[in-house]
């Protein structure tokens, strides 16, 4: 239940991610003699925020970010060019603001992090000596889990879940399709970036098919039983899109099995020929986690809850969806909320000074389409049990909302946008 109204949970959630820059503003450098040297692996959400606060927090640093990619292209909102009303351009973000904070951006790619000697080395074939590291590099896929997929096989059904080119390709191929034609989903299991991801493309695809290929249908195949908002969705669906999707669960038949590029066949427990098929595969920590030892049995990153520093390697923290986050979702609001905790707590240690309490926040938005918006929100602290919701804290958009109401979440979702971008690349 939605025990706190949305006005109170936005000022308190934006109470809380004041606290974390302050906090992270609130050291002395003056116990060090020498700069620390900090490195960060990754520039999306998590790590392009840390860098920005950590050079807040305490201006001796050298804070160096390593990111393969001159500009960073985000998930979030690019399934608004599927649904076709927002560019790749109006989702792609420059690192030149960070370099201003003083923060040293390094486009390259982390091949190896020797922590014997606190170094990564670079594909470049340089080298980075660290004091502290911060790990952020997103997600990788499982190619192999289901039977005829792989990363070739992305080339024909495209995930599309690691925005940039593979967008565009989706895209492209919702254009080729005829009208009247079938486009298949192949849903990821938990734990995945973006729970309510999938659900918000399937609608920003019907958005397209309503407007320009109205006899198409929408097929979602599900290894799960639940997803994030679904009650909102499927009575969005219902209104909005009239049979135009089919969502099919775990338990009737949606897991799927197998998959045909040659013929754009998918296997569940029947077998549906597509059109075209958006592909979104199991994942997993980023490779470069996994191959440094960062990430457990389940694939994913375990920490501290009040640190983010692994429990598996000590002096490395680890941010962003690769993180074992306890109730926080994979979200780049996530991500972002962890950055500034990481930031400070990392200042703190470096100059001889206790941690503060964690707070975590998170909100995701989801457009049904361009005018009608959806939301789920919380508030976190540290436990005994690792980070849990605070009880009553957030909640998601009222089942029976007029439609005013849900003109304004759409608008809070790209005020939302705009303010985070700017929190994190400007």
């Amino acid at each position: 239940m939605n025990t706190f109204s949305r006005r109170k949970f936005l000022k308190l959630s934006g109470a809380l991610s004041a606290a974390a820059a302050v906090g992270a503003l609130g050291y002395s450098s003056t116990a060090r003699a020498a700069k620390a040297q900090v490195v960060i692996i990754g520039g999306g959400f998590g790590g392009a925020t840390c860098a920005k606060y950590l050079r807040r927090g305490d201006p001796g640093l050298e804070v160096t970010l390593v990111e393969p990619s001159a500009r960073f292209i985000t998930c979030p909102f690019s399934n608004y060019h599927l649904g076709g009303f927002r560019t790749m351009e109006s989702i792609t973000h420059g690192y030149d603001k960070l370099r201003k904070h003083g923060v040293n951006v390094v486009q390259d790619t982390v091949t190896s992090i020797n922590t014997n000697v606190r170094k990564v080395t670079l594909k470049s074939g340089k080298s980075l000596h660290y004091d502290r590291l911060v790990v952020s590099p997103g997600i990788d896929f499982k190619w192999t889990a289901i039977e005829g997929y792989s990363e070739a096989a992305a080339s024909i059904m495209p995930h599309a879940w690691k925005a940039g080119p593979q967008t565009v390709l989706l895209r492209k191929k919702l254009e080729d399709m005829r009208d009247g034609g079938l486009f298949v989903m192949v849903a990821p299991p938990n734990p995945f970036r973006c729970p309510p991801g999938p659900y918000e493309r399937a609608s920003m695809v019907a958005h397209y098919f309503k407007t320009h290929k109205p006899k198409s249908k929408i097929l979602i195949l599900d290894a799960k039983d639940d997803f994030s908002k679904k009650g909102l969705f499927m009575d969005a669906w219902a209104k909005l899109y009239p049979g135009m999707i089919e969502w099919v669960p775990g338990a009737k038949g949606g897991a799927v099995t197998s998959v045909d590029t040659k013929n754009m066949i998918v296997n569940a427990f029947d077998k549906h020929k597509a059109a075209v098929v958006n592909f979104i595969p199991a994942q997993t920590a980023g490779a470069i986690a996994v191959k440094s030892g960062l990430a457990d049995a389940s694939g994913w990153c375990p920490v501290d809850p009040k640190t983010f520093e692994s429990k598996l390697l000590p002096g490395i923290h680890v941010i962003g969806d690769s993180s074992i986050a306890g109730a926080l979702p994979k979200s780049g609001f996530a991500a972002n909320s962890e950055a500034k905790i990481c930031a400070a707590a990392i200042v703190a240690k470096l100059n001889g000074q206790s941690v503060s309490d964690a707070s975590y926040v998170n909100t995701c938005y989801s457009l049904v389409a361009p005018k009608y918006g959806i939301s789920v929100a919380g508030v976190y602290r540290v436990s005994d049990k690792g980070i849990i919701q605070i009880e009553g804290s957030g909640g998601v958009s009222p089942k029976d909302a007029p439609d005013s109401f849900r003109e304004d979440e759409a608008k809070y979702a790209f005020g939302w946008y705009q303010s985070i971008t700017a929190d994190t690349w400007g």
